[in-house]
This record gives structure tokens, C-alpha cells and sequence, in this order.
């Protein structure tokens, strides 16, 4: 089963049908986690609230283990993880959807690791390539007419501020393309547990002092309003193409 970890704009599964709530309990948790079990022309795709119920959880305080163990937990092996994104790279422009192709950690104090304690040995992944290229081609290759940028590099940052002007250069010399503050360690601890993930970005604004823009949250939910349709239809026909090639 695939599943879909929705970000801000995206906090519900309005294009599934048939949803049912399921209460995941995980060993990272005392509480449970709330996945949607739905279904897009008749197959069934899981949906998980990155930010909670009711989008309340900042992402440096989101429990990216318990979300990650829960979803496999109801038989998920690959995911598609949508993120709002600020731009730095002329591609990358309020309203435009990317597929990034890696990623740059810049966070601390993150629970980011399954392989923590308990261990019968040291253990360590592969994370040359932090997305799966199926799943990324997939993405790409159902853009259709969609204004889509199928690489660039994925800045996280601790949040839940924006970044200073002067923070941007950094990453701006650092090679990020865009800048989030959600992709890890969403991305690792997929990897950690052998499923498959891959990002759908979508610009909701240039990032600090690459313009002269004050850069304000109304800004941002009005192009979050803008294009988060153009990016679910993307992600409905990337999900219909991997239901029919995986037959699951």
C-alpha cells in the first residue's frame, strides 16, 4: 500500500473516498497516531496528518518515528510526502512544484533514528540517494501540463521560524534549491524502515531577502490556496499509475 503524509495545505484526504480512521499505537508514543485508510478508484491509499489533527503540531515537535512506525504498521511500504517549501532557486518560485532529488539536514534535537538502543549491533543505512527513484519518477512522469521542476536540493531547517536573510546565503552556498522544515528526518527513518518515499514540494514563497517582500503567513496561504489543487491532481494521477503498475 502506498500512503501520503500531507503537509501544510494539505490536511486532509478530500480526494480519497471510503475513509476510515484507524488509531495506530507505536512504541514512540503514548498516544496513538491517526492514519485514513481510503480509496482512489477502488484502491486503497493511506493518509497521515504530518502536523496532527486539526494542524497543530509545529514541525520540530512532530513525532516523525511514531508517524513513520504507524504507517507500516498498517501495511504501508511506500510514501509520498507533500511539503510546502520557500524558493531559492530561480525554478522554485511561489507556486511552482518540484521533486527534489536530495536533501541537507540542518536540524538538531529531532528524535531521527529507529537505531538508537536495543541494538544487536551498530547499524547504519545508505543515504546517497535519499529518494526513491521510482517513486520520483512517478511524479515526474505524471506532471502532464503541471509547471514541475523534477530535481533540486531540499534545505531542512529546525523552524518554526522562517530564516534570517543571511541563512539563506548559507544555504544558497551550500547548493539547497528550497528550503522546508519537514523533510527530516521524514526521509531517513523511511529509508531505516525499507520503505520507499519521495517528496512533491510545493513553493509557497522566495525565502528571506531574495526579495524585498515582508514575507507574511496570508501570503503564504494564498498561494498555498492557489496551488495545492494543481499539486493533488499531480499526486492523484502519480497514485492511480503506481496502484495499476503495483497492483496493490
Amino acid at each position: 500500500m502506498i500512503a501520503v503524509i500531507g503537509g501544510t495545505g494539505l490536511t486532509e484526504p478530500h480526494f480519497l473516498n471510503d475513509l476510515q480512521i484507524q488509531q495506530v499505537s507505536t512504541p514512540y508514543d503514548q498516544q496513538s497516531v491517526r492514519v485514513l485508510l481510503g480509496s482512489l478508484d477502488g484502491k486503497q491509499v493511506a493518509f497521515l496528518p504530518r502536523h496532527g489533527h486539526g494542524h497543530k503540531v509545529p514541525p520540530h515537535k512532530i513525532n516523525y518515528r511514531a508517524n513513520l512506525w504507524a504507517l507500516q504498521k498498517v501495511g504501508v511500504t511506500a510514501v509520498i510526502g507533500i511539503n510546502a517549501v520557500g524558493g531559492i532557486h530561480s525554478e522554485t518560485g511561489p507556486g511552482r512544484l518540484a521533486v527534489p532529488s536530495q536533501i541537507i539536514d540542518y536540524t538538531w534535537g529531532r528524535e531521527h533514528t529507529f537505531f538508537a538502543e536495543g541494538l544487536d549491533a551498530v547499524t547504519h543505512i545508505d543515504f546517497t540517494q535519499p529518494y526513491d527513484a521510482n517513486l520520483r519518477a512517478l511524479l515526474i512522469d505524471n506532471a502532464g501540463t503541471t509547471a514541475l521542476w523534477p530535481e533540486g536540493v531540499y534545505g531542512c531547517t529546525q523552524g518554526p521560524r522562517l530564516e534570517s536573510a543571511a541563512e539563506v546565503q548559507r544555504l544558497l552556498r551550500d547548493g539547497c534549491d528550497m528550503i522546508g522544515m519537514t523533510g527530516m528526518p521524514e526521509a531517513a527513518l523511511a529509508r531505516e524502515l525499507g520503505m520507499a518515499y519521495a517528496c512533491l514540494a510545493l513553493s509557497v514563497n522566495w525565502a528571506a531577502g531574495l526579495t524585498d517582500e515582508l514575507i507574511t503567513m496570508e501570503a503564504i496561504e494564498k498561494v498555498l490556496r492557489a496551488g495545492i489543487d494543481e499539486a493533488v491532481e499531480l499526486l492523484c494521477r502519480a497514485l492511480r499509475q503506481y496502484n495499476l503498475t503495483k497492483g496493490q
